[in-house]
């Protein structure tokens, strides 16, 4: 059994006041792949650290399987860390990164030998065998920090946004074999990252992290249908979720400066006057009457092949608006790609109200059921 329990964990650094992690409470399951996302300073590189036994954790505990881990040594914690810069000796051959650590570990050749061939094998790393790490790209050499882990046969991997270094296209590629090798090895683990797009694609649930204080935990589409407040919301997505300030009368309609909105008729019961809207680019739609619809001016057209994303700014508010309201300076639609449209053009958007996510201005609290 190698699931991973925090309970009420806390880290707070020398000097400080402020936890950089503060009662964090979370399951992470037997072979689950979790990953921690949240902006820089958030906490969740310290959570991990905690986990692997870096950081002292100040309060609270950690569990791998049933066993206390909190105040073990690395060592004896039976996980195996892969880092940002790889980490790897340059004075060894790939072979021998790979089988160090089951050499100090007192592990025998041939066994070294036969776990160094079936991960090679796996990460299609056969061929770098006897290569030193500055032959190697870096894809390659990230690929060697994996299977410097795998070869250990640890309860629990634990991995610090391990292909940060990486240019854009081997970050795609690369996230793919590691998910998909995850799965295969049925290892535990938990993944750092500030990358949500990189969260939402290898997760099988994702914990979202701001100022050291767990918002959210679920599966990525959930956190997408349902965030649970306003920071979620806006983290969550990309293009981002627009959000525009509102105010509702309880009637099922929401009104942006002077132009209404329809929204969920349990949301406007919940709401007391002034809420937050947050509409996905893709629940826009034009449209169809000259009358509906909330009017912006079009600013560029980001034509991407297959989708179209118009950015545009609010037109001018309605005869009598002012003062109700504001929105965000950039609004995001999903449009049609042969769509065309003129820079300056004002279009009419509108949504459907179960598209429209309702958020307590003042909480971020999420009201939409």
């Amino acid at each position: 059994m190698s699931s991973v329990t925090y309970q009420h964990a806390e880290r707070v650094y020398p000097g400080s006041d402020t936890p950089a992690v503060a009662d964090l409470n979370l399951e992470i399951g037997d072979g689950e792949f979790m990953v921690l996302v949240g902006p820089s300073g958030c906490g969740k590189s310290t959570s991990l650290r905690m986990l692997a036994g870096l950081e002292e954790v100040t309060a609270g505990e950690i569990l791998i399987g049933d066993r206390a881990v909190t105040h073990l040594p690395p060592k004896d914690r039976d996980i195996a860390m892969v880092f940002q810069n790889y980490a790897l000796y340059p004075h060894m051959t790939v072979a021998e990164n790979m089988a160090f650590a089951l050499k100090m570990a007192g592990v025998g050749k041939d066994e070294r030998r036969a776990r160094v061939a079936e991960a090679a094998k796996l990460l299609d790393l056969e061929a770098f065998l006897e290569r030193k790490p500055k032959a190697l790209s870096g894809g390659q050499r990230q690929r060697v920090a994996m299977g410097r882990a795998i070869v250990r046969q640890p309860e629990v991997f634990c991995m610090d946004e391990p292909l940060s270094n990486l240019d854009a296209k081997l970050r795609v590629s690369t996230r793919t074999q590691i998910a998909a090798l995850q799965q295969r090895l049925g290892i535990t683990t938990v993944y750092v990252t500030h990358d949500q797009v990189e969260a939402m694609t290898m997760g099988d649930r994702v914990a979202v992290l701001k100022d050291g204080i767990l918002q959210q935990v679920d599966t990525p589409l959930a956190l997408y249908d349902r965030p649970a407040n306003l920071f979620v919301a806006g983290f969550i997505g990309s293009p981002a979720m627009n959000l525009l300030s509102a105010k509702t009368s309880g009637e099922g309609i929401a009104t942006v400066d002077g132009y209404q909105l329809p929204i969920d008729r349990g949301a406007a019961a919940r709401a007391s006057g002034a809420v937050t809207l947050g509409v996905r680019p893709e629940s826009w739609r034009l449209a169809a009457d000259d009358d509906e619809g909330y009017p912006v001016k079009v600013a560029v057209v980001e034509e991407l092949g297959a989708d179209a994303f118009l950015y545009a700014t609010p037109a001018e508010p309605a005869p009598g608006a002012a003062g109700e309201g504001g929105v965000l300076q950039q609004i995001v639609a999903r449009i049609d790609a042969r769509m065309s449209l003129a820079k300056g053009e004002v279009v009419r958007l509108t949504t459907s109200p179960e598209k429209v996510h309702v958020f307590d201005t003042e909480s971020g609290a999420r009201l939409t059921p």
